[in-house]
């Protein structure tokens, strides 16, 4: 098979990352601040078994895991900024994902192990805006990246945007995300999606073309 088929029907091992945005208790466990925003959606797209299914294969096949995640909330934080964003102000109010505390720490299921790489934490939406996650991702030789997490309309296309604005290959995972309601997944993948995403995938679909 011919390196540009290889590319464009699948994900090679070498140069295909798994890019999973703020994998936090907050966001995925009972109990977590923001899971019962998400709860619904999430439960309508098994989004929690697929994305152990994902993980779980991914590095089955021997592709790296690479981790982008959101600040941690510190007390004082965003409180004295000039304009503190919409989702940063929501962060003060609910001390999402607290530094120190259980809603900051990993969901069991997706905590890095060994290989995966952290990337610097993300102030804002987008897991590459001053952190060092693409240097990381350049210096493994990565091009493709598929990208799971939350949230799809916030954290996960911003993040995605940048990808593609940097020219990685991109890949979103339609029932690999959530949002707060079925019209804010709509935006994400009917509206939005298609307009800089190479790919917009299901988990079976992205699981039936690695490598393995």
């Amino acid at each position: 098979m011919a390196e540009h088929e290889v590319i464009h029907s699948g994900y090679t091992t070498a140069s295909t990352a798994l890019l999973f945005v703020d994998p936090y208790n907050d966001f995925l466990s009972e109990g977590g601040k923001i899971w019962p925003l998400v709860k619904a959606v999430a439960a309508d797209n098994g989004l929690l078994d697929n994305l152990r299914a994902i993980t779980t294969a991914v590095r089955a096949n021997g592709i790296r895991v690479f981790i982008a995640p959101h600040r941690r909330w510190e007390p004082g934080d965003y409180a004295d900024w000039a304009y503190p964003n919409p989702t940063q102000r929501a962060i003060m109010d609910r001390h999402s994902f607290a530094r120190g505390e259980w809603g900051g720490e990993w969901h069991p299921d997706f905590a890095p192990q060994s290989g995966d790489i952290v990337a610097k934490e993300h102030w804002a939406q987008s897991g590459f805006a001053n952190t060092d996650l693409d240097q990381q991702l350049r210096q493994h030789g990565i091009t493709h990246v598929i990208i799971v997490g939350l949230l799809a309309n916030t954290c996960i296309e911003s993040t995605a945007r940048y990808a593609m604005e940097l020219g990685y290959h991109v890949t979103l995972v339609r029932d690999g995300t959530a949002a707060f309601t079925p019209e804010l997944m709509h935006a994400a993948h009917e509206l939005n999606g298609p307009t800089y995403a190479h790919a917009i995938r299901t988990t079976r679909q992205v699981l039936e073309l690695l490598p393995g």
